[in-house]
């Protein structure tokens, strides 16, 4: 009864061991997680250790002597024998099945996980819109969003922002949004029963900041401790499931948040070829979760592929063409990313952008590659350039006497002309000044204290360099009856914006022009004649005639 017993309380210590282990780590009950496996190899190893100590504990209170204590003895070895053979044969299947799942065997394999699509530029990237350009990068929106926070005297001594800051597309603008966090595991313990009351919304193109609050609280998130902590919710859901490291906090078209829970597939062996196979969308706010897909995932969702984990399938694609010993000897062909990324939207869609370089490690591209967060879908363009850490070097070499630091730039068509556009900012992390620089001609840099005199300074430039498709400032000529005549002030600067009767622009006119000042002149209802540039919004009054 005593042997019973004291078996009984080995195997309760032994399951609850186990129980917290899953319950702190959640491994997912998979083949192909490696988690999975160390977390059986541990329990074997415990187990294997708890059972030979306690036949060694029965040997050192025997007194009898003889054969009793050499069966003991015996069984005693048998059993660390057995277990550490099976803790053996797990790890070698461990070790073998990352070998077999590498891409030193695998390189043809690897290099078709990414099907990638040589395109146009000019007919896939259309003249830019500054409408939905996103002119803040992670870390400025970080400091808007904690100046923010400071001033929600009702939530910022129980709440702080997260570092999400995800950017997404919502009703086709490009904004970040991050949830709210629990300031402590105090601050959890008084507000958890109501939940996170809001989340933090930042305008990329305007820097408009918004604290947008809840009717109903989250629920849900990587705050939380317990069972509404986001990944244990997952796991209990979910138990097979190999969730990737990073999930994206996203908010659909109206406003509400969710969890968007990409889900790991192999497709090379045990652990190798890791794509995504499907999707796990939970609301923040119910904790309900719904299991797509990758194809059939919403348009709402823009976050599917991590953009780490993209540049690294490119980076198979274009290492990989002619096996893997290429790859790291002779790297004949071989391309690979640049050492940064960055976002555009285009067709509704988030899409990471790098440049391509040869992996000899030169200072230019062969071109740049575009990929779509949601599906993977994957654009090269063939367009010889300097790489964006050359360009940010020419840009901070325009105004070295300021000392400003170049944010990683955005790829914009401008007159046809493929074009970094980046963000100059000071010591404090603020955005003083921008920067566009030819990425054919690096050599050709444009700056602005806004991005309307950023973008006239290099229109300038490319015209005095002989392109032809650059803008014209003589523009479209058109005449009408002034409506809705009114000021505005945009960066600092003085514009009056009008409408002309019969007519759907707005046109915009720069004060800080002196050749316009004219306007001031005119009341709604008086006649005018102007000339503007066409393709932009609001239109750009070029002359009054």
């Amino acid at each position: 009864m005593k042997k019973a017993t004291k078996s009984i309380w080995i195997v309760i210590a032994v399951l609850l061991a186990a129980f917290l282990y899953y319950y702190i780590t959640i491994p997912a009950f998979n083949i192909h997680s490696i988690g999975t496996w160390w977390f059986i190899i541990g329990g074997t190893i415990v187990l294997t250790v708890l059972l030979s100590a306690r036949k060694a504990w029965k040997e050192n209170h025997k007194i009898k002597i003889g054969k009793e204590m050499m069966l003991l003895d015996i069984k005693s070895t048998k059993i660390a024998k057995i277990g550490f053979f099976i803790t053996a044969i797990l790890f070698a299947v461990l070790v073998v099945g990352a070998f077999l799942s590498s891409p030193i065997i695998n390189a043809k394999k690897y290099q078709k996980l990414m099907t990638v699509e040589e395109r146009d530029f000019t007919k896939d990237i259309s003249q830019v819109d500054y409408n939905t350009i996103p002119i803040l990068d992670k870390d400025s929106a970080a400091l808007l969003g904690d100046r923010k926070m400071g001033s929600m005297v009702d939530m910022v001594s129980q709440f702080e922002v997260a570092n999400d800051y995800s950017q997404i597309n919502v009703n086709n603008k490009p904004v970040r949004v991050s949830p709210l966090v629990y300031a402590s595991a105090i601050k959890w313990f008084t507000n958890q029963k109501e939940g996170i009351p809001a989340y933090i919304k930042i305008d990329m193109a305007t820097q408009d900041i918004e604290c947008v609050k809840l009717t109903e609280g989250i629920k849900y998130s990587k705050s939380e401790y317990f069972n509404r902590n986001i990944y244990r919710h997952l796991r209990f859901r979910y138990p097979t499931y190999i969730f990737t490291e990073q999930i994206f906090f996203e908010i659909d078209d109206e406003g509400t948040p969710f969890w968007i829970c990409p889900v790991k597939k192999f497709n090379i062996g045990l652990f190798g070829g890791e794509t995504i196979g499907n999707v796990v969308i939970c609301n923040a706010i119910t904790g309900e979760c719904t299991d797509y897909q990758l194809e059939d995932v919403p348009q709402w969702v823009d976050k599917v592929f991590q953009a780490e984990l993209l540049m690294e399938l490119y980076d198979y694609n274009g290492t990989l063409k002619h096996g893997f010993f290429n790859s790291v000897l002779g790297q004949k062909d071989c391309l690979e990313t640049t050492s940064g990324y960055n976002y555009i939207a285009l067709d509704d869609d988030v899409w990471v952008y790098s440049g391509v370089t040869s992996v000899s490690g030169d200072e230019s591209n062969v071109g740049f590659v575009l990929m779509n967060q949601r599906t993977m879908e994957t654009r090269f363009y063939k367009i010889e350039g300097a790489t964006e850490r050359s360009a940010m070097s020419s840009a901070q070499g325009q105004v070295q006497n300021l000392g400003y630091q170049a944010t990683f730039p955005l790829l914009l068509n401008i007159s046809g002309e493929p074009t970094y556009f980046m963000a100059l900012k000071d010591d404090a992390g603020l955005v003083k000044m921008y920067a566009m620089v030819n990425i054919q001609k690096y050599q050709w840099v444009a700056t602005g204290d806004s991005i309307k005199e950023c973008e006239k300074s290099y229109q300038q430039l490319l015209k005095t360099n002989g392109i032809t498709g650059a803008a014209s400032e003589e523009g479209q000529t058109v005449s009408g009856k002034i409506e809705n005549l009114m000021s505005v002030n945009i960066e600092g600067t003085s514009h009056i914006y009008f409408a002309l009767e019969g007519k759907q622009e707005i046109f915009d006119i720069d004060l800080s022009n002196t050749q316009l000042l004219d306007i001031i002149k005119y009341n709604t209802g008086d006649k005018i004649q102007i000339s503007y540039m066409e393709g932009e919004n609001p239109v750009r009054v070029t002359e009054i005639k």
